[in-house]
């Protein structure tokens, strides 16, 4: 009986380009394999894909958040050693906010990521936000969701984030991490 379930399941994914299984929204944050499956939804946000989220742009009725981490240095680089952090190609005018899209934050983490929301937002809760990182990754979701805990109303999650970007043929820029003012 598994084996016919599966195998309908199949068909469906191989007739509608959907996913095999449906990835279920959780109740709390993704705390971990945050690059894998995401859900089709997140309470309370509206989920964009490549094209809402272009709209969005060209419009300019949005501000787009980065979220994708930044990989630390590493603390026992050998004396001399010259470390060079990896850029981030990211939407045109986004804002990046490293490191804030993890299921748990450190306190210094989770004020940057406030402290950085409401410097983007001017501290309008009602200012359209748009949260991405790349395909299949919950970092993006976990941020959107803070968001929405934290009061902002018009939140936006575009889970293709700078891979759906690409594949539809728009360019990307190089960003730095947000230095709060």
């Amino acid at each position: 009986m598994r084996l016919a379930a599966l195998a309908a399941g199949l068909a469906l994914c191989l007739v509608t380009g959907g996913p095999l299984l449906a990835v279920e929204e959780p109740s709390g944050y993704r705390m971990g394999q945050y690059r894998s499956p995401v859900p089709e939804s997140l309470t309370g946000a509206t989920v964009i894909g490549p094209e809402a989220a272009h709209d969005l742009w060209t419009e300019g009725a949005a501000h787009f958040v980065d979220v994708l981490p930044r990989p630390p240095k590493p603390a026992n680089l050998p004396e001399g050693t010259v470390w060079r952090d990896r850029p981030r190609s990211s939407i045109p005018g986004a804002t990046w906010l490293p490191n804030t899209g993890f299921g748990a934050l450190s306190p210094d983490d989770a004020t940057y990521f406030e402290s950085g929301l409401e410097q983007v937002s001017n501290g309008d809760k009602a200012k359209p936000l748009v949260f991405f990182c790349l395909s299949n990754c919950w970092m993006s979701w976990n941020a959107a969701k803070r968001a929405l805990e934290g009061g902002y109303s018009a939140v936006y999650w575009f889970p293709d984030g700078t891979d759906g970007w690409l594949a539809g043929g728009w360019s990307t820029e190089i960003v730095e991490p947000l230095v709060l003012e």
